[in-house]
């Protein structure tokens, strides 16, 4: 017969069990901490129906969709997690409650271009809260709240979350009367680090017809910069007439007063207004985080504020403000550079060790322990001590209890720490208080 090679597909990721263990570890500390803020759980299909998906899609991102028939049913397989929500919060309006706080950890597909760190099978874990007609913009401070709990509960300490406001973008592109060519001129004034101040000056002279006065007043706004409060003051001071603008500096102003009241330190946030994610969806706040040592690494966690979340869905007015973490890319990424290590080969606690061929009471002990929540499993084959105890070793299971006739008669068990290479008798209660303080 011929055989099949095992190969898996470019752009899906599969980890051994070492490393889906430090996978599962990162998701539930993640889930944790969204839910320590009260956002519920949700779970949306992987395959929705083409029409209800991809209201919203276009551009590229359809040429990335994973589509296909079924009978007379065209399907198409979740590009994100937002998406779902939208159709989700109109289907059961009536059956939520609002503010609708949410979180949801799945897997997306994206059929793009499978490189180092970028998948076409990942995993999202978002949090958004959608309102009914209003959302206060104190949800905007919290998000970053969210965002710095999260990160400090996977052990990452030197990050910083960047801050911006649409809206004050939009008000100075439209007071320099230049806001159909926004896209391009937030793309050339990001390079402006690696082409230089004259160069944008030049593009945004020969190649976008800008007016002088244009040119310089936005050439003045890329130049603020100091302490979050010092940026506060110039925003408020910079001479432009604009009420779009003003009111992203007022919400601006608002929001950082917010996270810091949130307890979130001053040097895990900062305001950057380089910042232009989502020119045609978010139209407030918006959020990049970036591990300090590793920015080409690129942001880590993205979002911001939306005013209609489900205008596809429902006449329904409702505004959101949310964020994701792509834990696929972040898993691959912090692995990469060390920042973390799969280094717990096993889910178990203690080896139950039998050294007679009965194994009654190896199963009775087993018992006791996985009733007090002690990960525990038992070793079946029938093999040489030498090669059990390499079976604990090799896998890092951190005890192993030796039950042969003399602890079966006097009802000491044997445990042996692995760890320090140190082994004891004591009763099953005692080896209980000892496993889980």
């Amino acid at each position: 017969m011929n055989k099949v090679q095992p190969k898996t597909l470019s752009g899906f990721m599969e980890l051994l069990p070492n490393e889906q263990v430090l996978f599962n570890q990162m998701q539930d500390k993640i889930r944790a901490s969204y839910e320590k803020f009260g956002f519920l759980p949700i779970d949306t299909p992987v395959i929705e129906s083409s029409e209800v998906l991809l209201a919203k899609a276009g551009g590229e991102t359809e040429k990335q969709l994973y589509n296909f028939t079924k009978g007379d049913n065209n399907l198409t397989l979740r590009f994100d997690l937002t998406v779902p929500l939208a159709k989700y919060v109109a289907e059961y309006y009536n059956e939520i409650t609002f503010p609708f706080r949410r979180y949801q950890i799945g897997k997306v597909y994206r059929g793009e271009r499978a490189q180092r760190g970028r998948f076409r099978e990942f995993y999202q874990c978002d949090i958004d809260i959608i309102g009914d007609e209003n959302l206060n913009i104190i949800n905007d401070a919290e998000i970053p709240a969210v965002m710095y709990e999260t990160f400090k509960s996977l052990g990452l300490d030197n990050f910083t979350i960047h801050i911006n406001n649409r809206k004050i973008l939009n008000g100075l592109f439209e007071a320099a009367d230049v806001k159909e060519k926004s896209v391009d001129i937030m793309r050339t004034i990001d390079k402006i680090e690696k082409i230089g101040k004259e160069t944008v000056i030049a593009i945004f002279k020969d190649d976008y017809n800008m007016s002088e006065e244009s040119i310089n007043k936005i050439v003045e706004f890329i130049k603020i910069n100091g302490t979050t409060d010092q940026m506060l003051q110039k925003l408020e001071d910079f001479e432009i007439d604009n009420e779009l603008f003003n009111a992203g500096v007022s919400e601006l102003k608002e929001v950082v007063k917010y996270i810091r009241l949130f307890n979130v330190p001053e040097e895990a946030f900062k305001i950057d207004l380089s910042i232009a994610r989502g020119l045609d969806y978010y139209t407030g706040t918006v959020y990049e985080t970036f591990l300090n040592n590793y920015k080409s690494i690129g942001s880590i966690c993205s979002g911001g504020r939306y005013n209609d979340l489900a205008g596809y869905y429902t006449d329904k007015k409702l505004p959101g403000v949310g964020m994701s973490i792509g834990l696929t890319r972040l898993f691959f990424i912090l692995n990469d550079i060390g920042l973390i290590k799969a280094d717990k080969n096993s889910i178990s606690d203690v080896l139950v060790i039998s050294m007679v061929e009965d194994l009654s009471k190896a199963i009775e002990i087993a018992n006791e322990l996985r009733n007090a929540n002690i990960n525990t499993e038992i070793y079946f084959d029938n093999k040489k001590i030498k090669s059990k105890f390499k079976y604990a070793d090799r896998l890092k299971i951190p005890y192993v209890i030796v039950i042969g006739e003399d602890e079966i008669k006097s009802g000491l068990l044997t445990i042996k720490d692995m760890n320090k290479g140190t082994q004891e008798q004591m009763p099953i209660e005692e080896i209980i208080k000892k496993l889980i303080k």
